[in-house]
């Protein structure tokens, strides 16, 4: 039977093994019958995701509880993450026919609310980590409310609660899909010049780009999206 102290030490070579894990400072574990909690700060979501993946291989852990975040591009108050984050949505055409709320201070306000709606989401803020929850008609809107979470420079964390009514099961082809409207809504990056296919939880980009930082801000825009664990960036610069 393996004990807890070689799990931890399988943990922290898996996380060392994984070179775009950058922790910003240092990541706390805490191993409690199988359950590993994981503390601290990335500089990316690439590495949170990362980190999760290699260490949810790892025998002995069974669950994990994820507390790590990212650091912020630009560090801001939660009030002001909550305004930027409820704009963001209120003016997604996407989330048009959904009601949309922000809970602060133990008050809900009510900021969409149109007049045949097909649903709800709630947003609150705490210490940078945004929480998303409701229901929405399909996976893509759920998908689409995070990443406009994400795209907001103090976004810590986005945890993406919120739910598809009627159920709908989901599919490569809504991932693909909801990348390639990401890529379409970033004004920095030439949608039509990279193409996205998606086989279980990874996407593939390929295409061609005229700038390494065109080519990097694809890649961030599909690790962005909710259900993405895996990006191959396969786009050449020309």
């Amino acid at each position: 039977m393996i004990s807890g102290q070689e799990v931890l030490e399988a943990v922290r070579a898996a996380l060392q093994g994984e070179a775009r894990v950058h922790p910003n400072g240092q990541i706390h574990l805490d191993l409690c019958n199988g359950d590993l909690t994981m503390c601290g700060e990335v500089d990316h979501i690439a590495g949170k995701k990362l980190a999760l993946e290699a260490v949810a291989r790892v025998p002995g852990v069974d669950r994990i509880i994820d507390k790590l975040h990212v650091h912020p591009a630009s560090p801001m108050g939660d009030g002001e993450l909550l305004n930027q984050v409820r704009d963001a949505l209120v003016q997604e055409i996407a989330l048009a026919s959904c009601v949309i709320r922000v809970r602060a201070k133990g008050r809900v306000e009510t900021v969409q609310n149109p007049p045949e709606a097909d649903g709800e989401i709630e947003i609150r803020v705490d210490d940078g980590v945004i929480t998303l929850d409701g229901d929405v008609p399909g996976p893509g809107e759920k998908r689409i409310a995070g990443v406009l979470a994400w795209w907001v420079p103090g976004s810590r964390d986005v945890i993406n609660g919120i739910g598809v009514t009627p159920p709908e099961q989901d599919s490569e082809a809504s991932v693909t899909d909801t990348v390639v409207q990401v890529l379409e809504k970033d004004p920095f990056i030439n949608a039509e010049s990279i193409h996205v296919y998606t086989r279980g939880r990874t996407v593939t980009l390929t295409g061609s780009v005229p700038r390494q930082a065109e080519r990097k801000l694809a890649e961030d825009d599909a690790w962005y999206v909710f259900g993405v664990d895996q990006v191959v960036n396969q786009i050449e610069i020309h």
